[in-house]
């Protein structure tokens, strides 16, 4: 029996990783939507997003180690209310109704933002984008990039029909332990979620050799110029599609890796980082899409994570490719 991280491996090199053919009309289809995406749109999203953190009133320090409050600690930097109030009036902007999950906590309330266009002919059947808002500092990839991404898919998709629901989600707290996608997913049990793309870290690139560090026990390419597409057993299929997707429209460098199981393994901790755990470990399906954040970004959780560190161009590649794979399980747009 092959061991975890060998199995890891195999998978993040491409050596089992399968491309299952693509319907040529579906393909344009995607495609078109896809490159529908505006870089400039995307960076000034991020600016404006690292702007609000960056005038935000963080979390009391009081509320992790009271009497203390020290300028190292990055929970001491921790904001998402301005963040969440431009979020939720962007995707309003764009003629979408959002709801709000709210649990009232006395340490740590939480408020998921929820924005869907229902399904023409599946509306039972979900795809689902989700990212993260709060953020340490100004949080320029960690996770404005993926905040900015989820907005300009809304906005590609917004007066748009689909065969099924596409809904787009933005998680409170999950720098603070998946708090609020824990709280969304123990909410909507049994849901029928096709397929669903979780966006955390995806704006930085180097080219540098040994830019790119691996994962204990899980060595990955030298150069930091790819994005990983993360999957467990139940989201396999559309990782291999996403992979696909990628060969075939060439907008960024895809590395797929698989987390065998529902992906909780010793061998994959670092891979259950991120909002999709939740969903992995209430088997449902999940798409994980980072630069892999501390093993290439210097800048992590750091006030150094700032919009000019980021690479335009790789941060609309990746959003151009989540685009067109939403496209391509929603079934849409349609005429």
């Amino acid at each position: 029996m092959k061991s975890w991280s060998t199995a890891l491996l195999a998978l993040a090199l491409g050596s089992c990783v399968s491309r299952p053919a693509l319907d040529e009309a579906a393909l344009a289809r995607v495609r078109s939507f896809g490159e529908g995406v505006e870089q400039a749109r995307l960076m000034a999203d991020v600016n404006a997003l690292a702007a609000a953190h960056l005038e935000d009133t963080p979390l009391s320090c009081d509320l992790f180690e009271p009497g203390r409050n020290s300028e190292y600690m990055p929970v001491c930097h921790l904001t998402r209310d301005r963040s969440r109030q431009w979020m939720r009036e962007r995707l309003e902007s764009l003629g979408l109704r959002v709801t709000t999950q709210t649990t009232d906590d006395p340490r740590f309330p939480t408020t998921n933002l929820i924005a869907e266009l229902p399904g023409t002919e599946h509306p039972e059947e979900i795809i689902l984008v989700g990212a993260h808002y709060d953020a340490y500092h100004q949080g320029a990839d960690d996770n404005s990039s993926g905040v900015a991404a989820l907005v300009e898919m809304a906005r590609l998709a917004s007066g748009q029909r689909f065969k099924r629901t596409v809904r787009f989600v933005g998680f409170d707290l999950e720098e603070l332990g998946l708090v609020g996608s824990t709280r969304y997913v123990q909410s909507f049990p049994g849901e029928r979620i096709v397929a669903s793309i979780v966006f955390d870290c995806i704006g930085y690139r180097s080219t540098e050799p040994g830019s790119q560090h691996g994962l204990p026990g899980f060595p990955l390419p030298p150069k930091g110029d790819f994005i990983a597409v993360i999957a467990n057993e139940a989201s396999r299929s559309r990782m291999e599609e996403m992979h696909a997707l990628s060969g075939q429209l060439g907008f960024v460098p895809v590395l797929g890796i698989f987390a065998p199981g529902n992906g909780s393994g010793a061998a994959s901790g670092n891979l259950m980082r991120s909002d999709h755990a939740p969903f992995w470990l209430a088997g449902q399906n999940a798409l994980f899409l980072t630069d892999t954040a501390n093993f290439r970004n210097p800048n992590y959780h750091r006030d150094t994570d700032v919009p000019a560190t980021l690479d335009a161009d790789f941060l609309t590649g990746v959003t151009r490719l989540s685009a067109a794979g939403l496209a391509y399980w929603a079934e849409g747009p349609l005429p």
